[in-house]
């Protein structure tokens, strides 16, 4: 029987892959416990829920479990969303940050030049989001911190090098050490439904380096010995070749839309910086980003908009849609 989750358990859900507190995670796991459709299909989903929930009380109580930051790397996230880049030493991580961002990671021919997370932001239309180049991964060392970043992202970009003759069984023995964990790479994101302690993180897949000499000739050996099934792309990170359908669908799968707001006493909205939130998302959701007071004294709006007739005065639970332009009362 399938489970039916609601948007609000999806939301939680999200939250909770995000929690940097064990507070947070106690709050993000309420919450989807009590938007749990009640049923035979989710008998399972509500014991394991449950038994996280007295779990995370008990860390709590005893103090076994920091309250408060976790420890390690902690990068504010911004943006529309997060991409974090991940992938074996010398692919191009670093390289891709530089291509995509004004960041200025260290690029070099050397492996481990990147020692710690570095972020910068992707401009994609009139919004930004945020790309984090990450520690290489092999199949001895795996930094918790990138872990961490993988599990929070919105989206994972693993390169693959085409440059060299190692390169898939070095991005193999990434996989390998990866998926070992509890922290998973997915074609989708979610929590497994067997077992809620495991969540994928959506995941794309760059063969790298397409531009060197026999790049090709590697991309068609390489594709028999993958151990994945993920979305590809093919481009040069140093050349910027194939990088803005990376970009793209990198966006696509923030799966987020934008909206403006518009002050009651002028004619014209701020179409420069959009909001964004989660497809799916209501007018309430926008007041709650632009203040908290907005949502908490919100009286009523109007909106112009692809599925309204402009200035259609709407309620707090009206759905968003993109490129939605509100005005707000309170």
């Amino acid at each position: 029987m399938p489970a039916n989750l609601t948007q609000q358990y999806h939301k939680a859900e999200q939250a909770y892959r995000q929690a940097e507190t064990p507070q947070e995670e106690l709050e993000c796991l309420q919450t989807m416990l009590v938007e749990l459709p009640k049923h035979k299909g989710t008998d399972k989903m509500q014991a394991e829920l449950k038994q996280k929930i007295s779990k995370v009380k008990k860390e709590i109580a005893d103090g076994s479990k920091k309250v408060g930051k976790k420890t390690g790397v902690r990068i504010p996230k911004q943006g529309a969303g997060r991409a974090v880049i991940i992938g074996a030493p010398n692919c191009g991580k670093s390289q891709l940050l530089a291509s995509f961002t004004n960041a200025t990671p260290t690029v070099a021919d050397y492996p481990f030049s990147t020692t710690q997370p570095l972020p910068g932001m992707m401009p994609w239309q009139n919004v930004t989001v945020q790309l984090i180049d990450t520690p290489p991964i092999t199949a001895d060392v795996f930094d918790p911190v990138t872990q961490g970043l993988i599990r929070s992202a919105d989206v994972v970009v693993i390169l693959l090098d085409l440059g060299s003759d190692d390169g898939v069984q070095d991005f193999n023995a990434v996989i390998e050490k990866i998926q070992a964990g509890k922290t998973r790479l997915g074609r989708e994101t979610c929590l497994d439904e067997n077992d809620l302690g495991v969540a994928y993180t959506a995941t794309l897949l760059a063969f790298n380096k397409i531009d060197q000499a026999d790049a090709a000739d590697r991309l068609e050996f390489f594709r028999e010995y993958l151990e994945v099934d993920f979305e590809e792309f093919q481009i040069s990170a140093k050349e910027k070749a194939g990088l803005e359908e990376l970009r793209n669908r990198i966006y696509e799968l923030l799966d987020v839309v934008r909206v403006y707001t518009k002050q009651p006493s002028k004619k014209d909205a701020d179409l420069e910086k959009p909001y964004t939130i989660r497809r799916g998302g209501t007018l309430l959701d926008v007041a709650q980003l632009i203040h908290k007071d907005f949502a908490e004294k919100f009286k009523s709006a109007r909106v112009w908009g692809s599925q309204v007739h402009d200035g259609t005065p709407v309620k707090g639970d009206y759905i968003i849609h993109d490129q939605d332009i509100i005005e707000l009362n309170i």
